[in-house]
């Protein structure tokens, strides 16, 4: 098909509920995507963060080939093998004690609110099932998690939401004292907020928040669904901040680009969720999970130092090219904000590096980059130019 050709097919039977950017996809190779009609893009977003060994990587694909012709589905009321030796390799490369598989990340985050609260239940009784959420938040858009989410634009149509948030100030300790109180049993973060703006939050606070949590017997509840698996230089944010969660919450790039999500918990957490209390129909899906297990090879110690001195190089080279339009950059490892100036519209910006071959996103008031952590020095540069070229 043209793209002209999926574009018609699209409109008239998926429903419109994205802003769809002009371009159909067709194949892609490393970290650059191409149309049906062979025109090339230079991809710094990765499907938002998922496609993390980027497009025709041949282990990923012969895992995936290999499981599907062995076990496509069996559900959770047996074993498999693929679902418990990555359990396995992720609970040993963070620290945490077990792991809850699911499909995506609002999925992982309901889940992670559900053991927050039950806990909590399981130890204090009702009353105590508050979760303190950051402002500028973004945790997903099922019922619950649009609640979750800190950012008042997001409360709206679906009514009624799910109670029992309330949300600080990121970064600041006394605002988020102040939400305090005996009714609270989590406090939930991204410790880069993402969708807000990719705005790193700072470690002095992040740590102080974890010792407050501590001496509350509160849950530090970590969402990494998009800062996990590689995307900010180590295989979890947190481990840039010198803390161990209570839960952490997954998904994006976990299986490089299949849907696959989950929760990690800790020795504390690990038998809250008991049968019957959770569950889901997909997690844990062998094939999924054998690509998972790719990825994990594939993000070595090595490979992730590489992840952050390509995001440094990124970042250096854009704030070179003294773009009218940009300002600083800020982010972790391959996960990259920049500031839009006054006076330029950042979806504007969007369509015209579209137009000339480099895929970008936007986020909170500037634009966000997300590169496969693939992503090639020669792809960068590629992209850099088109940067230079179309917004000079």
């Amino acid at each position: 098909m043209t793209s002209n050709e999926i574009k018609a097919l699209t409109g008239q039977y998926i429903m419109n509920t994205y802003g769809r950017f002009p371009v159909a996809i067709d194949h892609g190779q490393g970290a650059t995507l191409y149309d049906p009609e062979g025109n090339a893009y230079i991809d710094f977003t990765s499907g938002i963060g998922v496609t993390d060994l980027g497009y025709g990587y041949q282990p990923w694909v012969d895992a995936i080939t290999a499981q599907a012709k062995k076990l496509g589905h069996v559900s959770n009321l047996f074993y498999t093998e693929p679902a418990a030796k990555l359990a396995e390799t992720l609970c040993k490369r963070t620290g945490e004690n077990c792991v809850f598989f699911a499909n995506g990340g609002g999925e992982a985050n309901e889940g992670m609110i559900k053991l927050a609260r039950k806990y909590s239940f399981d130890k204090y009784g009702k009353g105590r099932s508050t979760i303190i959420t950051l402002n500028n938040s973004f945790h997903g858009r099922t019922i619950t998690t649009l609640m979750a989410t800190g950012q008042e634009v997001f409360h709206n149509y679906f009514f009624p939401f799910t109670e029992g948030f309330r949300y600080a100030d990121a970064n600041d300790l006394n605002s988020l004292e102040a939400a305090a109180g005996d009714d609270v049993c989590a406090v939930m973060m991204e410790l880069v907020q993402g969708e807000g703006g990719v705005l790193p939050l700072d470690v002095e606070y992040v740590q102080a928040v974890k010792k407050l949590c501590e001496e509350k017997d509160w849950l530090l509840l970590a969402d990494e669904v998009q800062t996990g698996v590689g995307r900010t230089g180590t295989l979890f944010a947190f481990q840039q901040y010198g803390i161990l969660p209570d839960v952490v919450s997954f998904a994006k790039g976990i299986a490089g680009g299949l849907p696959m999500s989950g929760i990690m918990a800790n020795e504390k957490c690990r038998s809250v969720l008991g049968p019957g209390t959770h569950a889901t129909t997909f997690g844990a899906n062998p094939v999924c999970a054998a690509a998972g297990l790719v990825v994990q090879e594939t993000l070595s110690d090595a490979f992730l130092e590489e992840v952050k001195a390509k995001g440094e190089y990124l970042r250096k080279g854009i704030e070179a090219l003294n773009l009218p339009c940009f300002g600083k950059t800020r982010g972790m490892g391959l996960m990259i904000g920049i500031e839009v100036k006054d006076g330029y519209n950042k979806s504007e910006i969007a369509n015209k590096l579209i137009e000339n071959g480099l895929l970008v996103l936007t986020a909170g008031p500037g634009m966000r980059l997300l590169p496969p952590l693939v992503i090639t020095k020669e792809e960068m540069d590629k992209g850099l130019a088109i940067m230079k070229k179309a917004l000079s």
